[in-house]
């Protein structure tokens, strides 16, 4: 989205909204990856907000999702997780979306922002990460209870793709050659055939938020160093499913070679010991089936799948999108043939 179109939709948005507060200046805080506008507005109370300005993917989907993280940080009001994420902006009781039929602008409440994890994480705060996200986990497994059911998952996600893969347009769509949809069309297909298999459906679902690159979350440290969790930003793949889609940025986070600015999306760092050690200290504190340990590659697949092929070219900036289209094709999915999971199944188990 360009600079003028989206503060000419975050303009209208605010005047929409009906504050009486009056916007003096605007300070972008985008990462620059992704198609998304990002701003913190500064008010003529000393107060500031966040305006998101959007057209990736579609409103409808970013209008539901609103909805569930707005309940979720509702029910997440009486846990030791109020206040970790950021909240929305409201107006008569429901989050408040701006939408002109071609773009979209949500606010948020700028959360405090506490200290950063390096990146390349301690080995000893690996194991305190693990326990954190845990237990944010089994609070988010109790809250998932009393959401409405999504309209997309990863079966229609996957299904979607698999559609567009077979069109006669595919090539110039996705920009890749025909090869390269090849390889992108059975590992769709691959997934599909292994949701139905282990039945997928039927997996507990709960509210997930994908992204845990170090430039998202904050922590806390006490004095002894251990730290907490303090507050979570950026929703752009926020979704109600199964836990396990959180893990491949997490590996990422625990990785030796680091965060922060690889954007790259190998799924080496699956099966690094550093990660072990933290689906180990994970699983001490909110156990993991072995099924889902088994599962890991696939949620990965699917990450590369729905995120990187299916909407990369609208959610990543054009110098990013076909670069990780040609990775995930020629190295990405096909090192997932016959990628074991052992070491971490034996470590856990």
């Amino acid at each position: 989205m360009e600079l003028t179109q989206a503060m000419a939709a975050i303009h209208n948005a605010w005047s929409a909204y009906g504050d009486e507060r009056t916007i003096l200046r605007s300070e972008e805080t985008s990462a620059h990856v992704s198609t998304n506008r990002v701003f913190r507005l500064f008010l003529d109370d000393s107060t500031h907000v966040v305006a998101k300005a959007s057209n990736y993917g579609s409103y409808f989907l970013f209008a539901e999702d609103h909805d569930r993280l707005y309940e979720c940080t509702d029910l997440l009001k009486k846990t030791r997780w109020s206040g970790f994420l950021a909240g929305i902006l409201t107006k008569d009781g429901r989050p408040y979306r701006w939408y002109d039929g071609a773009c979209w602008v949500v606010f948020y409440g700028d959360v405090e922002r506490g200290d950063t994890l390096p990146k390349i994480v301690h080995d000893d705060d690996i194991a305190t990460l693990a326990s954190e996200i845990a237990q944010f986990h089994a609070a988010c497994t109790d809250i998932g209870r009393h959401l409405p059911a999504p309209s997309h998952s990863i079966r229609s996600d996957a299904v979607s793709l698999l559609d567009q893969l077979d069109a006669t347009d595919a090539t110039e769509r996705f920009s890749l050659s025909q090869s390269g949809v090849s390889v992108a069309r059975r590992s769709v297909h691959e997934l599909l055939v292994h949701l139905e298999k282990i039945g997928y459906d039927h997996w507990p679902k709960i509210p997930i938020l994908v992204d845990w690159n170090l430039g998202n979350f904050s922590i806390q440290r006490s004095p002894s160093g251990r730290f907490s969790l303090a507050t979570r930003w950026d929703y752009d793949w926020f979704r109600i499913d199964s836990r396990i889609l959180d893990f491949y940025f997490l590996s990422r986070v625990s990785s030796a070679t680091g965060d922060r600015t690889e954007f790259t999306y190998s799924p080496h760092t699956l099966v690094e010991p550093r990660f072990i050690a933290f689906l180990q200290a994970y699983h001490q504190v909110n156990p993991l089936k072995r099924e889902e340990i088994e599962f890991l590659p696939w949620a990965y697949r699917f990450f590369v799948l729905n995120y990187v092929i299916r909407e990369g070219s609208r959610f990543f900036q054009p110098q990013f999108s076909g670069v990780f289209r040609t990775q995930a094709v020629d190295r990405y999915l096909p090192e997932l043939a016959g990628f074991d999971m052992s070491p971490a199944i034996n470590a856990v188990y």
